[in-house]
């Protein structure tokens, strides 16, 4: 359908298209200086001047979408469609599509800049570190961007959600390279995670075993090894890896130990990064005694930024599991970090079954159940946790 465009030389077009495209030409249009109009425009003329057997894109749950184009070019368009006997919204997902995979992210080329580094830690556990490290990871890769999920918590969570085998003990490992005894490449050990969705841009560094002993481990390497700095261990590790991600995501274990003073000197500020862009995001819960587990945490945070003249900043707060039914102590607790307004509530995330139903499925809760609240939550954390 379309209808003119106010100075007479467009006309305004509605169609559908998924919303994972949707959100990828916008973040492409911004980085190319474009508008969407400007890009939409380029697809389909490259479309229909392209080969008519173009690759079949999954349009299931497309949404209403509309932009300008000019008079005539949605008519050519739908001839187009026709003759290649499409509906009008595969051959749109497809014209998308292919002007994306023609004009890549100008980030893509570029190397040795640092990645977004986003530290998912409280020491207290159940409170949804390992949910929202792999929701705001998927909501990134969906996005447009390269993103590794580091499962950094030996328990194996996220490895095991997403269907990731975790490395067993004796193996080459991220354990194995933070002490120095790495016997590989790390890259060999990353596993990407394939679903459409993210189009190979979503990948998990598993878990190993050895994760247990990792606090044993550094303490001994610190002493047998002079100048080795073992809150830097997780620095030195991924740092080779780094080239490859916009966004790197660290899954940290339920602790107040070495392995979370390695994560947060991973998530600290740069010399030459503005504030904002890697720093800690916290889960927590509307109750008392994840007040007490911030609190805590914070200390942490605190002395180790004292101690090695660092600055970590707090990206923010994410309630979670909440259910206002559960009267006084889970509204009163809401209210209470809300009024922090430092870190700030990125979002507060229902207590639903669409996470659990992933999780039970081995499947990410984006590709699971992407139109559900608690995927939206997900994204809303994702752009609140980047300047």
């Amino acid at each position: 359908m379309a209808s003119p465009y106010p100075d007479g030389d467009r006309e305004k077009v509605a169609s559908k298209l998924p919303p994972a495209l949707q959100q990828s030409l916008k973040v492409r249009a911004a980085e190319l200086s474009l508008d969407i109009q400007e890009a939409v425009e380029a697809a389909i003329n490259g479309w229909r001047a392209g080969s008519a057997a173009a690759t079949e894109v999954d349009t299931s749950g497309a949404r209403s979408f509309s932009t300008w184009l000019p008079p005539g070019l949605y008519e050519q368009f739908k001839e187009t469609c026709s003759g290649r006997g499409v509906s009008y919204t595969q051959g749109l997902a497809q014209s998308i599509r292919g002007w994306l995979d023609a004009n890549p992210s100008p980030r893509h080329g570029v190397r040795g800049t640092d990645p977004e580094r986003k530290i998912v830690g409280n020491q207290k556990g159940g409170v949804g570190k390992t949910a929202v490290s792999a929701g705001i990871g998927q909501a990134y890769a969906e996005a447009g961007k390269r993103v590794l999920i580091v499962d950094f918590d030996p328990q194996g969570h996220l490895s095991e959600q997403l269907g990731v085998p975790q490395i067993e003990p004796g193996h080459d490992s991220l354990v194995s390279h933070m002490c120095g005894e790495g016997s590989g490449d790390l890259r060999d050990l990353v596993v990407v995670i394939e679903d459409q969705r993210f189009e190979k841009r979503l990948h998990v560094l598993p878990a190993c075993f050895d994760g247990f002993l990792l606090d044993a481990k550094i303490a001994v390497v610190a002493t047998q090894k002079r100048g080795f700095q073992k809150e830097a261990a997780l620095e030195l590790a991924l740092r080779p890896l780094e080239a490859d991600y916009d966004v790197i995501i660290i899954d940290c274990p339920p602790s107040l130990g070495i392995a979370m003073d390695a994560a947060l000197y991973y998530g600290h500020r740069r010399r030459g990064e503005p504030a904002g862009v890697s720093g800690v995001v916290i889960p927590v819960l509307a109750e008392d005694s994840s007040a007490t587990a911030y609190g805590m945490l914070a200390q942490q945070i605190e002395d180790l930024c004292q101690d090695l003249s660092l600055e970590v900043d707090y990206l923010g707060l994410v309630v979670n599991l909440y259910d206002s039914r559960r009267g006084y102590v889970a509204t009163s607790s809401l209210d209470n970090w809300k009024a922090l307004g430092d870190p700030k509530v990125l979002a507060v995330i229902g207590d639903l079954k669409e996470q659990r139903e992933a999780v039970r499925k081995r499947m990410p809760l984006l590709s699971y159940a992407p139109y559900s609240d608690q995927a939206e939550a997900m994204r809303q954390v994702a752009r609140g946790a980047t300047r």
